[in-house]
């Protein structure tokens, strides 16, 4: 799961101010972790808090609240940073990218492929009850499931474009990529910057050099690569 963090701490500092180049100082100065980080943690805490998938959401929302009110300014979106301080909080129909960046642990927790994507579904919808927010949640701790347990880089491609058009290199969108938080506009370029790296540390530097939603699309790419790789002291 720390693969997640490492991209999430190192993107932390482009989200606002992309660059469009490999070659970079992967820790500057004012990296820190962001809601990318606190999130996944919730999640990884509600699963271990849950006795049964009947009380999954209710864990999950209760650990998401407790560490999202603990660290308010880590960077959350303002419909989820609204949710966070809800009494009675209410999924808001977002195709955004938020849950498919929190479901790590989930893949980690899941003991098949289709557990990990009914896990990934039900931790969704608490907040993305989008049908884009959902799928890019699923297609996500698919990849990260698919990567931890041994698959090719052909095959966990090939899960991917079960939702993702990823008929593109890295090359040719980075020159007009931009920042685009959706599901749709930044998963398939985070699977696609593992897909085209060569290790952990090449996979960053791909996600990283795109631009866009910086943390967000490292924290994905790299929590794929830490499966595939691990990480490299």
């Amino acid at each position: 799961m720390f693969g997640a963090v490492v991209g999430d701490v190192v993107g932390s500092i482009y989200e606002w101010n992309n660059i469009k180049t490999k070659d970079f100082i992967l820790f500057e100065e004012g990296c820190r972790f962001t809601d990318e980080t606190v999130m996944n943690f919730a999640v990884a805490n509600g699963l271990m808090r849950c006795n049964s998938k009947e009380n999954l959401k209710q864990c999950l929302t209760e650990e998401m609240q407790r560490l999202g009110r603990l660290y308010p300014f880590a960077g959350y979106a303002g419909m989820f940073q609204r949710w966070l301080q809800e009494r009675k909080p209410v999924p808001y129909r977002s195709l955004g990218n938020g849950a498919a960046m929190r479901v790590v642990p989930i893949a980690y927790a899941a003991t098949s492929l289709e557990e990990a994507e009914e896990l990934a579904k039900l931790c969704a919808e608490i907040t993305h009850n989008h049908s884009e927010g959902i799928k890019g949640a699923v297609a996500v701790a698919g990849c990260i499931y698919l990567s931890i347990n041994g698959a090719e880089k052909e095959e966990i491609k090939a899960y991917a474009e079960k939702y993702y058009d990823l008929s593109f290199t890295l090359d040719e969108i980075r020159p007009q990529y931009s920042y685009n938080s959706s599901a749709e506009g930044s998963i398939p370029y985070a699977i696609a910057a593992f897909l085209e790296g060569s290790s952990f540390e090449d996979s960053l530097r791909n996600a990283i050099s795109i631009g866009g939603d910086s943390d967000t699309i490292a924290s994905i790419t790299c929590a794929i690569a830490e499966g595939y790789y691990g990480i490299p002291e």
